[in-house]
């Protein structure tokens, strides 16, 4: 399928796990990609491998927690492409602790990249996906929908982000942008492979067995086909939807 051919897609996050699946994905659609990340190296590699499949693609560092980067690179972008028909906001961060103990400052990082990039990203591409009559895919998480131990943060910026989603569904649905979610669980990511790590030393990990896949961990790839779908004119009448990849997780 050739579904993104002579579109313009916008990935944050693009330097790794959902996101790089993502341009993957879409550049075996024939999608021309605007690849955002921090990561300047990592994001120069996954740019490279998108043309070496055929498609352009460029690379931007960016912090989306930054408004003033944020505003720039869009304008870059633009102004490298003309347009912009797709944003996908994939950019993401999770820390982990009881909930008690969450850090003033570790709340302000989560939110700030999770929430706050996500807005400002969305709000910097808007006017020209109203002029694209483009669409938007928005990455929440099942702890958008149901409770994540040792995650407050990372939960409530997931749960906000799929509030954006369906307000931003109907505020722009007459303005022809369509705004969708995933909501994956049970990824194998690189960010996921890091969680062990913060969780505190005596979590309670029967917990941990209400947020697991019924039958396997899977990998990014997964997302991205969701992504891609949503993105794409087949999901032409699909707004203000999420689409959960999580194994059946909350089934």
């Amino acid at each position: 399928m050739q579904r993104f051919e002579q579109k313009v897609v916008l990935v944050t996050g693009a330097a790794s796990g959902i996101g790089r699946a993502t341009v993957e994905r879409l550049a075996a659609e024939g999608a021309t990609l605007a690849c955002l990340d921090v990561q300047a190296d990592a994001v120069e590699a996954v740019a490279e491998a998108a043309r070496a499949a055929g498609v352009d693609a460029r690379a931007w560092v960016c912090d989306v927690a930054d408004e003033a980067t944020v505003d720039r690179v869009v304008a870059e972008v633009v102004a490298a492409y003309g347009r912009i028909d797709v944003l996908c906001n994939i950019a993401g961060i999770m820390r982990a602790g009881h909930s008690h103990e969450t850090p003033t400052e570790q709340w302000d990082l989560v939110m700030g990249i999770n929430l706050r990039g996500t807005f400002l990203m969305t709000r910097a591409c808007l006017p020209h996906l109203v002029e694209s009559k483009g669409n938007i895919v928005m990455a929440a998480s099942t702890s958008s929908l149901s409770g994540h131990p040792y995650m407050l943060a990372y939960a409530a910026s997931k749960g906000g982000i799929m509030a954006m989603t369906y307000t931003l569904a109907v505020e722009y649905a007459k303005r022809g942008v369509r705004v969708n979610a995933v909501a994956p669980g049970g990824i194998e990511t690189p960010l996921s492979a890091a969680t062990g790590g913060m969780l505190p030393a005596d979590s309670d990990w029967e917990l941990f067995g209400r947020i697991s896949p019924v039958d396997q961990f899977r990998g990014p790839e997964t997302v991205a086909g969701a992504i891609a779908f949503l993105a794409s004119d087949d999901a032409v009448h699909v707004n203000g939807e999420y689409v959960r990849v999580d194994g059946a997780t909350l089934a």
